[in-house]
């Protein structure tokens, strides 16, 4: 008796793991005809909400490239803020389906908190902004500065490593979220707000007068940011990682918002072009998605190039140069991989 009902927990334990393995966020996301994103509580240029409460930004268009890709319609997004502190907490309890959220890629992340991170969609790094009327000019003079920081981020560390190597000390002024930073640093609750120089030049727009604030030319880190998803489902972040690298690859191939369902209606001669669109093949079939994928998420949103200009490019606000995010034929580091 002991032996059968061994064997019947045995077989019940088996049922139980087949049945979590078979459950996926592909069909959840389907099932609920919604992907939940988790982005920021508001960085201009990368995910706020507009006048009319609709999310724009850098980040924001990569969430609507996947649901292009997966549900057919980019606006079919639910939006899901968070803090530095909160948002893997949020994805990993399945608050949020997939994250966009200015975050960079580290081992700890990758392993500890069981993260699979997509390709990096932004190179960047870490820096300081001062009123220019303290008229510093280096890092190197900021020895007893007060520091607005955001808690729960990689820039806690990066900042006690800089100040600690150059024997300098500092005061920190603990932060949540962006907005939090910027009213502290402007009612002078810091000398100093440091963030990724992505985030510096979203803060910087804010201004009436930006000249009035200088972003130092030091860049104490490497910040590779990308999107994430838990780990353990293997086909959704195959989806998210490959709907990042068609995003890059439309741009390298001149496939831009304005023609992808066209090129996608036609077989043409480029059978990379013909491979990403749709139009021969079945690259779609090998994610558990349709042919046109790839082409929705550009026709919707647009390609690589045409994100960047549009949110953070220097015709904006917030006026960052390609830099490394440019293409790999184009002087930057930006390479995805063939989808072939």
């Amino acid at each position: 008796m002991k032996l059968i009902n061994k064997v019947l927990t045995g077989m019940a334990l088996t049922a139980m793991t087949a049945t979590a393995a078979q459950a996926s966020t592909l069909e959840d996301v389907r099932a609920a005809d919604e992907l939940k994103c988790v982005v920021t509580t508001g960085l201009a240029g990368f995910a706020a909400p507009d006048a009319d409460g609709r999310w724009e930004g850098f980040d924001a268009d990569f969430c609507r490239a996947v649901a292009a890709a997966v549900l057919g319609d980019g606006d079919k997004v639910k939006f899901v803020p968070s803090t530095g502190k909160t948002r893997f907490t949020m994805l990993n309890s399945g608050e949020g389906d997939i994250l966009f959220r200015n975050t960079t890629e580290t081992l700890s992340r990758d392993v500890d908190l069981k993260l699979s991170f997509l390709p990096v969609n932004f190179y960047d790094g870490q820096g300081f902004m001062v009123p220019a009327s303290l008229g510093v000019t280096s890092a190197m003079d900021l020895d007893g500065a007060s520091v607005c920081i955001q808690t729960g981020t990689t820039t806690e560390l990066n900042l006690a490593d800089f100040f600690r190597a150059n024997g300098m000390s500092y005061e920190p002024v603990p932060i949540e979220t962006n907005e939090e930073g910027f009213t502290n640093y402007v009612a002078g609750r810091c000398d100093v707000y440091t963030t990724d120089a992505s985030g510096l030049a979203s803060t910087r727009a804010k201004f009436d007068d930006p000249s009035l604030h200088v972003v130092l030319p030091e860049i104490i880190s490497k910040e590779p940011l990308g999107g994430a998803v838990r780990h353990g489902d293997d086909q959704w972040h195959d989806i998210g990682k490959w709907v990042v690298n068609a995003l890059i690859n439309a741009e390298e191939m001149g496939i831009t918002q304005a023609n992808a369902m066209n090129l996608a209606a036609n077989v043409g001669n480029n059978p990379g072009i013909n491979r990403l669109v749709g139009s021969e093949g079945s690259m779609g079939a090998m994610l558990g998605l349709d042919a046109k994928w790839a082409a929705r998420a550009v026709a919707q949103g647009g390609n690589y190039g045409e994100i960047y200009e549009r949110n953070v490019g220097p015709n904006t606000p917030l006026q960052i140069a390609r830099g490394l995010n440019n293409l790999w034929n184009n002087g930057g580091v930006l390479y995805a991989a063939p989808i072939r």
